[in-house]
């Protein structure tokens, strides 16, 4: 069963499923209690993990990809900008750039699995920061992570064999942002 929501004049109506209706209920009422982004990020990836896997979550649409690059869905943005809702679609070897955030994130793999590579910033000579890798986590569907800035500097890529989906929750509107990204790293050589 697919709904439509309800937005303000100037976004476009988002087809969301009941379920995925359901999760935007309980993501609204952990957002509304005003509590500190990593606790608000812990609490929404407790709403989130429950429906990562369920068939009727996203629409089919929702679960198309791009040969060229990873595919970003908006399913929902509220309308005061407090979170948004996001379908990552990755097919095999796709990944983002290193990148950090604008808010707190949630993130939980809803099909497939994928690779997270994390890092922190380190000051150097001359004030020349440099990037040092601290972990590699692999994230199989149901798993959930979340973080706030700062330290949330990462990259993730699909790491199997077929099409990876991730749900995104983001303390932020990222219709109106474009992205949910604050700044992208380079490293040497890349």
């Amino acid at each position: 069963m697919t709904i439509t929501t309800a937005s303000p004049a100037s976004r476009p109506a988002a087809r969301v499923t009941a379920r995925m209706a359901a999760l935007i209920g309980e993501i609204r009422t952990v957002v509304d209690r005003g509590l500190a982004p990593d606790l608000t990020a812990y609490l929404v990836g407790e709403r989130l993990a429950p429906h990562l896997g369920s068939p009727d979550l996203l629409t089919v649409d929702q679960r198309v990809g791009d040969p060229n690059c990873y595919r970003q869905h908006i399913v929902h943005a509220e309308a005061d900008g407090s979170f948004s809702v996001v379908a990552l679609v990755w097919l095999p070897g796709q990944q983002t750039s290193i990148h950090d955030h604008v808010s707190w994130c949630v993130a939980g793999v809803h099909e497939g699995e994928e690779s997270e590579r994390r890092y922190r910033l380190v000051p150097g000579a001359d004030s020349a920061a440099r990037l040092v890798a601290t972990e590699d986590v692999v994230n199989a569907q149901g798993e959930v992570c979340g973080f706030a800035p700062p330290g949330d500097i990462h990259r993730v890529r699909n790491s199997c064999s077929s099409t990876a989906i991730s749900i995104h929750v983001y303390g932020a509107d990222v219709i109106r942002l474009g992205s949910s990204v604050r700044r992208v790293y380079t490293l040497p050589g890349e």
